[in-house]
């Protein structure tokens, strides 16, 4: 990593650690003053960055006029990331009420998704979700399809024993959804033998269906990381 980068990443974390912070009310009371300047700081930083990179994305090749090109970067996923990051902490400023501070706070914390721009790990992770994204689409309807069919059954046996926690399908959904992801808070649970049999089906397709994607994504970061290897030599 690149000594510019090294110092983005530090700013970055710098950013990120004042943000986490200043939502401790005994630190703000006493570091305040200095969570204020950390964040101008680096607010002032990233938007001189985000300017930068909005005017140099003209010198990128392609066919496309200066402002398509610099248009394109502001309605990037990147552009829209450091916009809203600058424009949370420059919110504040212009309409100073609660509710916007903590909108900053927290929209601040989406820094960190900038770490991911100076990963080579991060860009073989989106290789592998782009190169694997109809298997994991498939994984995707599998388990909306069996989100839905557990609920329903639950529903079937349960919503008249307990009402108000399986009296709908919509109901049942939260225990669907924490059971399939093997999570099962146990807040929500059938009482009936037929229930506890779907609850039992419900939890073991749930192991499968968590381990489906995870060997999915294993396969394409492999892929991605041998590819990788092979540009190197």
């Amino acid at each position: 990593m690149s000594p510019l980068n090294m110092l983005v990443v530090g700013v970055i974390l710098l950013g990120v650690t004042s943000s986490i912070l200043e939502t401790e009310p005994v630190l703000v009371r006493r570091w305040g003053a200095a969570f204020d300047v950390i964040g101008r700081l680096v607010t002032a930083l990233f938007a001189a960055e985000y300017v930068a990179r909005f005017w140099a994305a003209a010198e990128r090749a392609g066919p496309d006029s200066a402002t398509a090109k610099r248009l394109g970067f502001a309605f990037s996923l990147a552009g829209l990331l450091d916009l809203v990051v600058v424009a949370s902490a420059l919110a504040p400023l212009v309409v100073p009420n609660l509710a916007i501070l903590r909108f900053a706070r927290i929209a601040s914390l989406l820094l960190l998704a900038k770490l991911g721009g100076f990963s080579r790990a991060a860009h073989h992770l989106h290789f592998a979700v782009a190169s694997r994204r109809y298997e994991l689409m498939l994984a995707l309807s599998l388990a909306l399809i069996l989100l839905i069919m557990g609920a329903s059954a639950l529903y079937w046996a349960d919503g008249g024993v307990q009402p108000e926690k399986f009296g709908s399908i919509p109901r049942a959904l939260w225990w669907a959804a924490v059971t399939l992801t093997t999570i099962g808070y146990g807040d929500v649970s059938p009482v009936t033998p037929l229930g506890k049999v779907i609850a039992t089906l419900v939890a073991v397709a749930g192991i499968g269906l968590v381990a489906l994607p995870t060997g999915i994504l294993a396969a394409g970061f492999s892929e991605a990381v041998q590819r990788d290897r092979r540009d190197d030599l």
